[in-house]
Order: C-alpha cells, then sequence, then structure tokens
C-alpha cells in the first residue's frame, strides 16, 4: 500500500447485466439523450440561478432564531431546484469506492475505502447553500445508473417530523446501501445548523458484512452578511458490526484563522482495539491513509515544511474565494490515495454549485412520465418552475403544493385515517437494533396504481 493510486479507480468498468428488465433498460434510455450517436447526460441546467441580492434573509428569518426550519415556510429563493430526495441521492455519486472494496481480500483495507465513501457522502454539500426543498409526504425518486450498476429508490415516509427514507442496490447483487434521514435545521442568528439524524448502512453482500454511521453536524455560516461558507463537524464512528473493526473520524471545526477548516482525521482499529491505519484530508478535496507507525515518526519530526503533494478539489479560481484558507493537503511520505473529489464544471457557481453528477439528478426525458411514479419529485411543479427559473411560478406552485399537502392532512384527521406509506416501513435495523425505515421491495416492477396525488 506504499502506492497513492492503489485504492482510487476513478471508473468502474461495470458492464451492462442482459438480465435487467426491459422496462429498467427502457427508463435508462429515456433518461439520457442521444448527441451524435453517443448516450450523454446534461451538462448545465436550463437556466443559470437566481440572484439573492434583490430580498431581505434578515426580515424573513429575524423571527426564527433558535426555531426547527422545517416548520417553517420559506421562499423559493432559499431553495436549490432539487428536492431533499435528489439530494440524499448524492450519496453515490462516488458508487465506485463501494465497488472498490466490494473487491478487497482485507477487512481493514475495505474499512478505509467505506470510510473515504462516507466522507465523499458529504463532499458535494461545498459551497451548496441553497437549501433543498422539502419533500411532500409521499414523494418519491428514483435513480438508475447501469453504468455505474445500481439503482435507488427514495420516499418522504414522515412530514413531521420530516423523515426521508432511501434504499439503493447493486445491479449485480454486490452491495446495498440505505438510511433515513431526518435533518434538524435550526437558525441561531448568524448561521443555520443541520444535525443530520438517522443511519447510514452500507452491507457488502459477498463478504457479509455491515457497516454502520452517521453524519456528521453540518453549519452554514453569514446567513445575514458577508460570504457564506459551510463546515462539517463532529465524530463519526463506523462499525463493521462481522469483524468489530471500528473506524473514528473527527470531522474539524473551523477553529481560529480558519487553520483546521474541512480537515479530517482518524483512524482505523481492529477488533482488538489495535491501530491499523491513520486516515487524513479534507472532506472537500481527498483521503489518505497511512501506517500509524509511519504517521507517529511524521508527527515526531513535526512533519516536512515542504508539501510533496497538493491535491485541489476545486479550480483555483473558486479555491481562492474560501478567504483565510488554503485549499491544500499536506501528503505523508508512503500515503495512499483512497478517494479524490471530482472537480465540478467550469459553470458550477452560476448552476447553485452544483457538481456534474447532481446537474443530471432533475432532468426529465420526454416519455419518462409513463415509467416513473406520479409521486417522483422530477414531476414536482415548483422545482421545475426554478430550474427553468420562472420565480413567480415556483413560488406559487410551491404554496400550492404545501396548501394541498395540509388540506390532505386536514382530511385525514377528520376521518381518523392514518398516512399509509407505499415503499418502506418502520421496522428495526438488523444491525443496531434501532428503530428504522426499511424498503419493503416492489418499486421497480412498475405497479404505481396507488400512489397518492400529491402534486
Amino acid at each position: 500500500m506504499n502506492s497513492e493510486e492503489e485504492f482510487y479507480d476513478a471508473e468502474t468498468g461495470l458492464e451492462s447485466d442482459d438480465s435487467c428488465e426491459v422496462s429498467f433498460k427502457d427508463a435508462l434510455v429515456l433518461e439520457r439523450k442521444q448527441e451524435n450517436g453517443v448516450w450523454e447526460r446534461r451538462k448545465t441546467l436550463p437556466a443559470e440561478m437566481i440572484s439573492r441580492n434583490n430580498f431581505s434573509v434578515w426580515s424573513i428569518l429575524k423571527k426564527c432564531i433558535g426555531m426547527e426550519l422545517s416548520k417553517i415556510a420559506m421562499p423559493v429563493e432559499f431553495n436549490e431546484p432539487l428536492s431533499f430526495l435528489q439530494r440524499i441521492s448524492e450519496y453515490m455519486e462516488h458508487t465506485q469506492l463501494i465497488h472498490k472494496a466490494c473487491t478487497l481480500s482485507d477487512s481493514i483495507d475495505r474499512m478505509q475505502v467505506v470510510a473515504a465513501f462516507a466522507v465523499s457522502a458529504v463532499a458535494s454539500q461545498w459551497e451548496r447553500t441553497g437549501k433543498p426543498f422539502n419533500p411532500l409526504l409521499g414523494e418519491t425518486y428514483e435513480l438508475i445508473r447501469e453504468d455505474e450498476g445500481y439503482r435507488l429508490i427514495s420516499e418522504q415516509v414522515c412530514h413531521h417530523p420530516p423523515v426521508s427514507a432511501f434504499h439503493a442496490q447493486s445491479l449485480k447483487q454486490e452491495f446495498e446501501f440505505h438510511g433515513s434521514i431526518y435533518p434538524k435545521l435550526k437558525f441561531w442568528g448568524k448561521s443555520v445548523e443541520a444535525e443530520p439524524k438517522g443511519t447510514m448502512t452500507l452491507e457488502l453482500l459477498k463478504h457479509k458484512e455491515a457497516y454502520t454511521w452517521i453524519n456528521p453536524m453540518c453549519c452554514v455560516h453569514n446567513i445575514i452578511l458577508g460570504k457564506l461558507w459551510i463546515e462539517q463537524y463532529g465524530t463519526v464512528e463506523i462499525v463493521n458490526h462481522s469483524t468489530g473493526d471500528k473506524c473514528v473520524l473527527n470531522f474539524k471545526p473551523c477553529g481560529m484563522f480558519g487553520k483546521e477548516l474541512h480537515k479530517v482525521e482518524g483512524y482505523i482499529q481492529d477488533k482488538s482495539k489495535k491501530k491499523r491505519r491513520v486516515i487524513y484530508g479534507k472532506w472537500t478535496e481527498c483521503m489518505y491513509s497511512v501506517d500509524p507507525k509511519v504517521h507517529e515518526a511524521y508527527k515526531k519530526t513535526g512533519g516536512d515544511s515542504k508539501k510533496l503533494r497538493q491535491e485541489h478539489s476545486c479550480e483555483g479560481e473558486e479555491a481562492e474565494e474560501m478567504p483565510e484558507v488554503q485549499e491544500t493537503v499536506t501528503v505523508i511520505p508512503g500515503s495512499a490515495l483512497l478517494w479524490r473529489m471530482t472537480p465540478p464544471p467550469a459553470n458550477s457557481a452560476q448552476m447553485y454549485s452544483f457538481t456534474s453528477f447532481a446537474m443530471t439528478l432533475n432532468e426529465l426525458e420526454p416519455g419518462m412520465e409513463r415509467l416513473m411514479a406520479s409521486t417522483d419529485c422530477r414531476l414536482r411543479p415548483d422545482i421545475r418552475a426554478m430550474e427553468n427559473g420562472d420565480m413567480d411560478s415556483a413560488n406559487t406552485e410551491k404554496e400550492r403544493l404545501e396548501e394541498k399537502q395540509r388540506t390532505a392532512r386536514r382530511e385525514r384527521s377528520k376521518d381518523e385515517e392514518e398516512w399509509s406509506t407505499r415503499w418502506f416501513n418502520l421496522g428495526t435495523n438488523p444491525h443496531t437494533g434501532a428503530e428504522d425505515w426499511l424498503y419493503t421491495g416492489g418499486y421497480f416492477d412498475r405497479n404505481y396504481t396507488d400512489c397518492p396525488n400529491i402534486y
């Protein structure tokens, strides 16, 4: 493990599985557009992001200090044109790491790649200061990526408190990745804090292993004045329930002068609590692994004053926009590169700071409607209007949908009717023993006759 490229594989090299259902392949064809004989997904949004300079954030938020923002109706100017269900699917942007973990024979090697995947799952949030749309109760989102070898389904299973459940599965029965998330958003005067409650579970089926963890805290600063910036902080513990191995990752808070901003440091220990690897890097850039003895020796010498290598998570122009922070990682000799963030597209700043992956998530080609559930958030008129740059229609439709949801809730209350989820049921996570929303199956059978009318 001396080569820094040993664990990094940008391409999965997966081939199509001829056993997939016909309807599934139809969905893939319709999901993409043909350009010069080559199937490609879109690389931009229909319209550039709107300016937020023409309205007062403070006039809206001054009444919300200390309150949970999910209970407050916010204008679409705060949003980005994606549902939170689509935002969840961005966990899958670096799925090649899961495929890599499946190929490794050593459990410690698998753990460090799983750790890199856990870090990569929050990487797309860097500079994403727009709030995703709150999903409506019963809203769903499906994502099929044959080139990456997986498909995903998510559903908004509860409204108060808001809970989103998702389930991703390998097309070749290599892994399953699932969880339920109920983020708590609070406004504290100058910042918005998001507590990501809910457990992530990754199962590597070939190795009969299950890993669980909870994502770090997220905070958006300078809500009222100044440049918006994001930090992730807190301790993330990844547990391999089959071997007893554990990875402890410390997402460091910014600290004085911003020296710790974006840094992640941690270690992997085996079931006997022996430290086996040290993990370090930045969640906005890259993650490395090194032998603990090498790491300790490096610390004792004070580190090499010369930066051996610098990995950038973005183009230089965007990196300079982060004040007082130099976005580089100093690489310890003998380290192995676990993951490197894909640079954002050149037009990202004008497109809500979306990654290339995020840019494709709300794409809707003609004919897709007949394949997906009517509850899919790509069919939401408020998100579609915002994506097209029509803010008046976006606000009008958002208010209409919220009122329709409130009316439906009052009708159920009057009839003493309980809401019934469609694709997930509340149960027990078999690995943690905690309450969790579990996928019941059947979504990709394409039978959506009993889906609720939410739009």
